[in-house]
């Protein structure tokens, strides 16, 4: 698959240090105990998976890997003398990264418990929606979606698929973006869901495996296929949306709220 085949354009689902919490959170560590190395390399990772996809990326992620490096090489760099013990924190190279981690986790934390609270108020007050002039449902935006663990999924997926295939064979499978969005509508019946790795079961090159994993991206983003997780970083199911039982539930809805 060439570079130039399919350019993948998002509106910034989130940002550099959403994606170092997100890290942090799987690792299951506190903030203030990360590991530089560590966090750079798996950092890395998804920046390069990205570059995979040929996804954009907004400049914040490749300042953010630059700081992480000169950070990572700072802690490699023999200590002459050690400080003393009530400046040791603010020699740590990583104090900085962390204040600004804690002070963005604060916020969003409030921002997470204000929306909260905004959704149980609506339910507070049974109204029936003017739906003589409802605009067309847009795209669900991608944000909605945890897109770090669809990329921490695709990147198992990958690993599992290069180490099972030998690639001494080349196939000549030159599958587009369409054709798999194609295939994938054909797959799934309105309503159906799998699990997030029977995607690339058919797969047989690492190449059909990526046209396979944006057209999954474009369905969600034409709001056709939507993602579900039942537990944090557990496993993910693909379902295909299916408008005419939403509309039917929907309907059901606000019968009740009358």
């Amino acid at each position: 698959m060439e570079s130039n085949d399919y350019k993948v354009r998002l509106e910034i689902f989130e940002g550099p240090l959403d994606l170092l919490l997100y890290l942090i959170k799987k690792d299951e560590v506190d903030i203030q105990s990360i590991s530089i190395e560590r966090i750079t390399k798996q950092y890395l990772e998804y920046i390069n998976t990205f570059k995979l996809l040929n996804i954009d990326l907004a400049s914040e992620f490749i300042v953010m890997a630059a700081n992480l490096m000169y950070l990572k090489s700072r802690t490699l760099l023999p200590r002459v003398e050690q400080p003393p013990e009530e400046d040791a924190e603010e020699d740590d190279p990583r104090w900085e990264l962390i204040r600004q981690l804690i002070e963005y986790k604060k916020f969003k934390d409030a921002a997470g418990f204000l929306a909260q609270r905004a959704i149980e108020q609506e339910g507070r007050y049974a109204h029936s929606p003017d739906t003589s002039d409802k605009p067309e449902e847009a795209p669900a935006p991608l944000a909605e979606i945890n897109i770090f663990d669809l990329i921490r999924a695709f990147q198992n997926v990958l690993k599992r698929f290069e180490e099972s295939h030998d690639f001494g064979d080349i196939l000549d499978d030159r599958f587009t973006v369409a054709d798999k969005i194609e295939f994938l509508l054909s797959e799934f019946s309105p309503g159906e869901s799998r699990n997030f790795e029977a995607l690339f079961q058919s797969a047989t090159t690492k190449a059909e495996v990526i046209v396979t994993f944006l057209a999954m991206l474009e369905l969600m983003k034409l709001n056709q296929f939507v993602v579900r997780q039942n537990t944090l970083l557990g496993s993910i199911t693909i379902e295909r949306r299916d408008p005419v039982a939403e509309s039917h539930h929907a309907e059901a809805a606000v019968g009740e709220a009358t």
